[in-house]
């Protein structure tokens, strides 16, 4: 893989600006390349005979071999540029290339290219200082945040330590598993330290912990009169906050003013040790992002040089390499001694001195692909592919289409497995999401939350897909008999149950408490399914609402469960026969399932219009508050046909809501239609360097809208399709939709991070320091 490639796949995708253009870089050395084929730029002469050319700066004369340096600045006959810091009014000092063959012919489009690579220089400099100095600070609060846990520990645990007779508090931290009023503290021994001089006094702690004495750097004993105790006194100056959020809490604390106070219990021990694990992980992947950030860098501007050097014959990249090795970037070692420190007292304090176990914590690993995964997908998705083979040979070799229990199989067995169908057909479009988003590197697992090595790729997604798919297609082929056996006048029992315990299936898998079948990802769903049922009692997350628009476009399937309680409850499933179309309870409910989705969307509009304070969220609310209506008319005009009253009503309800849903979708969540953009009518920053994809979305996302209005416009039957089938295609399509939406939202979601340089959450601090009590890191 060339450079250019594999610089762009290593950065942050969110700090991308801030990182050296090498690409443009790289199109000004090809303007010089190009002016030095067209021109002999290089003067040459010749010698007698013709036949053999030398550079006009072997014939200078000879400066010797025992010539010494000057004291002066070095300026020698070979000397191509020369590199200074200037010092600018209201900044810190930039460097500044002056490039000394700029008389030589072509010698402009070198200067040129000097000048770029100093904007770039200073560009990637003064952003790392930033982001240096904004660690360093938050380092800062995270050491005021471990001196209160600390505290805390001991107030907790009231260890004690004997030291020349007497037993005193220690300030060594003890391990949340050990026992109060043990007689002495265990030893928490590191298993690596650097040798280096900064961590000397951390090595004389651990000696005072094992001996008891301290000495100094010639080896002699210092006494030590032992252990200074903890400063307990933090823990009257800060206040804790370590509730977690329940929809109880949330009540609490509208209803009466929050407490903060300790009361010293090992619970508030426990989630404050946790809100500090997860601090330290998020602050230490920031550590190695910038780090990587530094190390990238360094390795471009050493490409470019070369490829200058390469060029244009010269011998540059050694003097200005020189001086980026000299700069803040190259000499910097902040990062690095932050990131052992770091490291250490993560070790030490959250995982008993164990380095593995605190390595493992502090730097998770990614989720390795394996091929057997590749493997088992491939041969369910065939076999997928072939069971619908099947079905379209026994439906034409049966002539099903054209027998008399069509019409009852497509009203009682079509809705159950249409479930699935809509479930199986969403999880591939995700599927192709993920791919997606990793083809044009959205961040998707940052922008979700996902923890570091838990996200599913797309050939999980796509493999849960194709077994559910599988699992499906079996049981619709179980279920393909059209009459009843002519004895008992049923269906067998058996068979007619296959869908439900098809279903019983799933949810069993779905709330496994085992560590099988991806149980990270299946309790993420479940938790954010749940906040958004209890919406709006929790904070409104990205996943929240995204999971929640996910949702609104799977009505059917709601409508499908319903049915399976209505059938398998009070049907005769034996002679698929139901009576739930005739049911007040069954028509309430479903009115209600085809409200739920829109309606938590409008709670959780309402939340973020109350906590954030921003319009926008209440335009957004009024809008799926008009699709609440629109589909309460829409069910009202289903469960109502023929009345003409009940048809205006739905249709004028329902055509503003999809203009006021439309418009939002496109100009709203993608960004799009920004008519003075630099992409007319799209918006300034592209992720798909085709912009007739942006168009051809614009276009499907309208069709596919207007499609749910069918049932208004009174398109319910087609030829060879029944009125189910209709329906689910609608469905379908609108799933479709939402698999198109998707991608350009989280887009757009993605575009505004790299804006922002927003690479990472800010998590919330178990403790509050007098005026700090909104600090997060």
């Amino acid at each position: 893989m060339k450079f250019g490639k594999e610089f762009a796949s290593q950065m942050v995708q969110e700090w991308q600006e801030a990182y050296m253009d090498y690409n443009y870089l790289k199109t000004v050395l090809k303007d010089i390349l190009r002016f030095r084929q067209r021109n002999a730029s290089t003067p040459m002469a010749s010698t007698s005979r013709g036949t053999l050319k030398r550079r006009v700066s072997l014939y200078r004369a000879f400066s010797g071999l025992t010539s010494r340096h000057r004291s002066s600045p070095k300026m020698n006959e070979d000397e191509v540029i020369l590199v200074n810091a200037v010092q600018q009014e209201g900044s810190e000092g930039n460097h500044q290339t002056m490039f000394l063959m700029s008389s030589e012919i072509g010698g402009e489009y070198e200067l040129v290219f000097f000048r770029r690579l100093d904007d770039e220089f200073n560009k990637v400099i003064n952003f790392y200082k930033m982001k240096v100095e904004e660690v360093m600070e938050e380092a800062k609060e995270l050491s005021k945040q471990m001196d209160a846990l600390i505290a805390l520990r001991i107030k907790v645990e009231n260890p004690v330590v004997e030291s020349e007779g007497k037993n005193l508090p220690s300030n060594v931290v003890s391990s949340p598993s050990r026992k109060p009023g043990r007689s002495h503290m265990d030893v928490i021994q590191e298993v690596e330290m650097s040798s280096e001089g900064r961590l000397e006094d951390e090595k004389q702690e651990d000696n005072v912990e094992k001996t008891g004495d301290r000495r100094n750097s010639n080896g002699k004993k210092v006494e030590i009169r032992g252990f200074r105790p903890a400063p307990l006194e933090i823990l009257d100056h800060v206040k804790i906050n370590v509730t977690t959020e329940t929809p109880v809490s949330t009540l609490k604390g509208i209803l009466m003013s929050s407490n903060s106070d300790f009361s010293f219990s090992k619970r508030e021990l426990r989630k404050a040790e946790e809100q500090m694990t997860r601090a330290f992980i998020e602050f230490n992947r920031k550590l190695l992002l910038l780090k990587s950030y530094s190390f990238l860098n360094l390795l471009a501007f050493s490409k470019i040089m070369k490829k200058y050097d390469k060029i244009t014959s010269r011998n540059a990249s050694m003097t200005y390499m020189e001086m980026v090795d000299k700069s803040y970037l190259g000499s910097s070692d902040e990062v690095t001694r932050l990131m052992e420190r770091v490291e250490i007292t993560f070790i030490k304090h959250f995982a008993n001195g164990n380095r593995r176990k605190g390595m493992k914590i502090l730097r998770p690993t990614t989720r390795r692909e394996r091929h057997r995964i590749t493997f088992s997908l491939g041969f369910l998705s065939g076999c997928s592919l072939a069971l619908v083979a099947a079905i379209v040979v026994l439906v034409h070799a049966r002539d099903i289409l054209k027998s008399e229990g069509r019409s009852r199989y497509m009203e009682n067995i079509f809705p159950l497995y249409s479930l699935f169908g809509f479930i199986v057909l969403h999880m591939i479009m995700y599927s192709a999401n993920i791919y997606f988003w990793r083809r044009y590197r959205v961040n998707y697992s940052f922008i979700f939350g996902f923890k570091q090595g838990t996200g599913l790729g797309y050939r999980e997604v796509f493999l849960l897909s194709s077994c559910l798919g599988l699992l499906a297609l079996t049981g619709v082929i179980s279920n393909l008999d059209m009459e009843m056996d002519p004895r008992t006048k049923s269906f067998t029992a058996l068979t007619e149950l296959v869908p439900l315990g098809l279903l019983i299936v799933v949810l069993l898998i779905l709330f496994c408490p085992f560590n099988v079948i991806y149980r990270s990802s299946r309790f993420f769903l479940i938790r954010s399914s749940f906040r958004c049922l209890c919406a709006p009692l929790y904070k409104v997350t990205l996943p929240d609402f995204f999971l929640a628009d996910q949702l609104t476009s799977q009505v059917q399937a709601f409508r499908s469960l319903e049915f399976y309680v209505c059938y398998y409850g009070w049907g005769d499933f034996r002679k698929r026969s139901n009576k739930c179309g005739d049911s007040k309870v069954f028509q309430s409910f479903y009115f209600i399932v085809a409200i739920i989705p829109y309606w938590t969307r409008f709670l959780q509009s309402l939340r973020r219009l109350v906590e954030e304070k921003d319009a926008m969220h209440g335009l957004n609310g009024l809008k799926f508050f008009s699709i609440i209506i629109a589909v309460a008319m829409r069910t009202s005009y289903d469960l109502k046909r023929g009345m003409k009253t009940w048809k205006i009503i739905a249709a004028v309800s329902s055509g503003v809501a999809t203009i006021a849903a439309t418009y939002w979708d496109i100009v709203i969540d993608w960004g799009l239609l920004r008519r003075n953009s630099k992409n007319p009518w799209l918006r300034d920053k592209l992720l798909v360097a085709n912009k007739n994809v942006y168009f051809a979305a614009i276009v499907l996302n309208v069709l596919l809208r207007l499609a749910w209005m069918q049932s208004v416009l009174g398109f319910k039957e087609a030829p060879f399709l029944h009125k189910q089938a209709l329906v689910a295609i609608v469905a379908c399509l609108e799933i479709l939709r939402r698999g198109i939406w998707n991608f350009f939202r989280l887009e757009n979601e993605h575009l505004n991070n790299v804006g922002k340089y927003r690479a990472f959450k800010s998590l919330p601090l178990p403790f509050n320091y007098g005026d700090d009590e909104d600090k997060d890191i």
